[in-house]
């Protein structure tokens, strides 16, 4: 019985689940490159040609390990576009007896695996992604009957699942989570580690010639191209991050540098979300650096909660919750999208800086994320689905299953709480404990109202009176509700005034 078993851009792993149920001797791998892949958002240029040139380089991989491969490159003739087109074909060239294909990462792309069948009347195997550490229905019997679902106490779970961390059924160290050791503000160090960069191969520069000329009018630099895309250049650049930046990263995995887009991170997530990393595999190596004594606790359990809590916690909301989740909207926010989320084009010194990066790199680390960029958007009241499109197309490590609950419930709570136990907004204050950027910015942080004011600290003021009949219960919320509450009538209509003068210029 000979199988077709699709491999997707973001399943580049020989581990897959339909690989290790294939005979190379009788099966064939079918890999395609489909311009509706590239365009259901606009991806960032830096975006695609990671994962083309990630995907020819995994095909010949699986080459040399003695898969026959069918390739179809973005220009090859005849190249319908779409994976059900590409299916399709392949399908009437080779009449296989059925399709194998692991578990999409995304909703939509599950439901064209769930017409395959009736479409082209043979059978279509949908196996479990094993690359996670909790399988989904392990999620919804932990989710089931909870009235919050909080990371916290899934990730306890994950690591009694794991026993990363753990002495017997204990945490190591007696606690479970050393986040409040991991808020240090960094100072500019001339020695700050970088991750790797490799220089294109023949198989990337052909890749590169291909994103501009088809992709061109799409956000983002091009070039330098830098990202490894080999399974070994990935293991590389992890490897570089645990000698180099690990023992760092806990004290500063929070902390902002204008001119510094990397500081002590990984920025492995891209390679991770695609597959040419193992999750668990690189939550032991951090594991064992730590137990060797070479880095401290906090360091090791903030890497790995990022991995087997964040990111294994977000893959079970995004399922939980879909198709829905996207279009959900508690704060009611309609505002369009900035146009310097695009263009970078702003006075606001730690928007422009994250913007900026997150050109040039396709990058930006979670705390810009979450606390410039979201928290920006949150004050400013921005629809959530404008935002959840754009960070989906500027980002190399984003696919919807893991950004999506990160922008609609954690940066922006339009779920209402399902996910994050207070909306994440904050005034300048914050920017300014955490960053530099504040220095070198011509508004004053320092001021709540007037033209000179952060715009962050009348928006945080407007937004706590605009959703106070919303938050006010919150138990995180309430105290800065009732501080509101105690300004006196004239500052409070200085607030609206400099809120109204900051949201007129968007």
């Amino acid at each position: 019985m000979s199988k077709l078993i699709l491999v997707l851009g973001d399943q580049l792993s020989p581990l897959l689940s339909s690989l290790q149920t294939a005979d190379k001797a009788r099966d064939r791998v079918l890999m395609v490159e489909v311009h509706e892949e590239a365009t259901y958002v606009r991806h960032h240029k830096k975006k695609i040609a990671f994962l083309l040139s990630a995907m020819r380089h995994f095909a010949e991989e699986l080459r040399a390990d003695g898969w026959t491969v069918e390739y179809v490159k973005l220009d090859a003739p005849g190249n319908t576009g779409s994976f059900t087109g590409e299916v399709a074909r392949a399908v009437a060239a080779h009449r296989p007896e059925r399709i194998v294909v692991t578990e999409a990462g995304e909703w939509r792309v599950a439901q064209m695996f769930a017409g395959w069948e009736a479409a082209l009347g043979l059978p279509v195997d949908v196996l479990p992604d094993t690359r996670f550490v909790c399988p989904l229905p392990v999620f919804r019997d932990w989710a089931e009957g909870r009235k919050a679902l909080r990371m916290e106490y899934f990730y306890r779970e994950m690591r009694r699942r794991t026993g990363l961390l753990m002495e017997g059924d204990k945490p190591a160290g007696g606690e479970w989570n050393y986040d409040a050791d991991n808020r240090k503000a960094a100072a500019p160090d001339l020695f700050m580690p970088r991750p790797p960069v490799f220089a294109p191969d023949a198989i990337t520069a052909e890749v590169l010639a291909l994103v501009e000329a088809r992709f061109g009018n799409h956000f983002g630099d091009l070039e330098p191209f830098q990202f490894a895309v080999t399974r070994a250049d990935a293991e590389a650049t992890f490897g570089a991050f645990v000698l180099r930046a690990l023992p760092r990263f806990g004290d500063y995995q929070d902390a902002m540098l204008e001119g510094e887009p990397f500081l002590y991170h990984a920025v492995i997530a891209q390679y991770l979300n695609c597959g040419l990393l193992d999750p668990l595999e690189v939550c032991r190596t951090v594991e064992a650096e730590w137990r060797a004594g070479r880095v401290p606790l906090n360091a090791a359990e903030g890497f790995i909660r990022q991995i087997i809590g964040w990111r294994e916690y977000v893959r079970g909301i995004y399922w939980l919750t879909a198709p829905g989740y996207a279009q959900r909207n508690f704060l009611e926010h309609t505002r369009p999208l900035p146009d310097f989320y695009w263009t970078a084009e702003t006075d606001m010194a730690c928007v422009r800086a994250a913007v900026t990066q997150t050109r040039q790199h396709a990058y930006a680390h979670h705390i810009q994320r979450l606390m410039v960029t979201g928290t920006f958007a949150l004050l400013a009241g921005i629809d959530p689905h404008a935002l959840h499109e754009w960070y989906l197309s500027v980002y190399a490590d984003a696919y919807e299953w893991v950004e999506l609950p990160n922008t609609v419930g954690m940066s922006q709570f339009a779920d209402g709480g399902l996910l994050a136990s207070k909306p994440y907004a904050a005034s300048g204050a914050y920017i300014n404990r955490m960053s530099n950027y504040c220095g070198s910015c011509r508004f004053d942080v320092k001021q709540r109202t007037g033209p000179n004011a952060c715009p962050f600290n009348p928006l945080y003021w407007d937004f706590i009176a605009r959703h106070r009949e919303k938050i006010a219960g919150n138990p995180r919320m309430a105290q800065m509700v009732r501080t509101y509450d105690k300004f006196a009538d004239a500052e409070k209509a200085r607030i609206a005034e400099s809120a109204r003068a900051v949201l007129a210029k968007l």
